[in-house]
């Protein structure tokens, strides 16, 4: 561990975030499991969030943060990789007006009409998407990235992008579930509110910290500890389709190429959809033998839960194969967001 970490600043905190499956409320346990495992290099192979990163940037350790989709990418460019570089109110300013001498583009407002947003907000993240792109600095363009995407999440009912249901929001009645105030909390307060947030999580903690976009499958083997969160296929087939929830994200990020990248026979304008071999029930067991072989020479840690594809003791059997000594660890808090099944948070350490 650097003697860096002494000086780490302790108010550095991890923003909010409602993204599926998000390891927000168990980093300081999986911590706590991995502590005495003596290592310095760690990579998080599907950074997700990039929570767990962020906690292992906090104890010093020398992090990679890996994510094949390119909008959480730029997320853990923003907070992990990001050793000191924020925004500032009127950088924010700027970035949310309209600059006369631009002729913005219309693609979002023409193309996702009455699907996410409303014809406004449509229209203001166009503009605002517009102004980001333009940046030089990459650190900024991420915090600037990542409050944009964390606007849009927070007004969209169920915090996704996998139905055309704007009407959700719109209907005047009575409402079991949501937040009708957040959903029609301006764009701009909540972007501002999230520069805020990510201003407050940058630090340097004396270590290279990356952020990488690569199937988890091609990152170079050569790091100590290797933490690993695929998407969760549960008992029943049904699994996680990240790049579903959040093409929009996706495409805002590739905006200049976003029309040609859209399945338009979908209702709700996701992307072209790539093969997964995480969703795949056929597939996945193959999946997690190459991905362990792969990492065979590391210490593993890997979050799982109790009722998935393959089971725990398939898993077990792979990593106890390749030599490896395992122990598990399962957490008492049960409680996931639009689960509708009970399952045990499970980390599984292999040394």
């Amino acid at each position: 561990m650097s003697l860096f970490t002494e000086h780490i600043p302790m108010v550095a905190k991890f923003p909010t975030t409602r993204y599926q499956g998000s390891k927000q409320k168990f980093a300081d346990w999986i911590w706590d499991c991995v502590k005495n495992i003596p290592f310095h290099s760690a990579l998080d192979a599907f950074g997700g969030t990039g929570s767990v990163s962020f906690r292992l940037k906090k104890e010093g350790k020398q992090v990679t943060y890996n994510d094949i989709l390119p909008f959480n990418h730029i997320i853990g460019k923003a907070l992990i990789e990001n050793t000191g570089t924020c925004l500032d109110s009127s950088e924010v300013d700027t970035l949310l007006k309209k600059d006369a001498n631009i002729e913005y583009p219309n693609f979002i407002e023409h193309t996702f009409k009455d699907i996410y947003f409303t014809d406004e907000e449509n229209h203001w993240l166009d503009v605002v998407s517009a102004n980001i792109r333009r940046m030089n600095d990459p650190y900024k363009q991420a915090v600037a990235y990542f409050a944009l995407f964390q606007s849009c999440i927070i007004k969209r009912p169920y915090n996704l992008f996998h139905r055309k249901n704007l009407y959700v929001r719109l209907q005047d009645v009575k409402r079991s579930f949501g937040n009708k105030k957040t959903w029609d909390t301006p764009f701009e307060v909540h972007f501002r509110k999230f520069v805020d947030e990510a201003n407050n999580a940058v630090f340097d903690n004396g270590e290279t910290c990356r952020s990488i976009n690569q199937n988890a499958f091609n990152v170079e083997a050569a790091y100590d500890f290797v933490y690993i969160d695929t998407p969760y296929l549960n008992n029943n087939g049904i699994g996680v389709d990240y790049a579903d929830f959040y093409h929009f994200l996706n495409g805002l990020v590739d905006y200049d190429n976003w029309a040609t990248r859209i399945d338009y026979k979908s209702k709700h304008l996701r992307l072209l959809r790539q093969p997964n071999v995480w969703n795949e029930a056929n597939s996945i067991h193959q999946a997690f033998e190459l991905l362990f072989t792969k990492f065979q020479n590391s210490t593993m840690a890997i979050s799982y839960r109790s009722n998935g594809i393959p089971t725990i003791e398939e898993l077990v059997r792979i990593l106890e194969s390749l030599g490896k000594n395992v122990k598990i660890h399962q957490s008492s808090d049960i409680k996931y967001v639009l689960s509708t099944k009970q399952s045990n948070e499970i980390l599984i350490v292999a040394s």
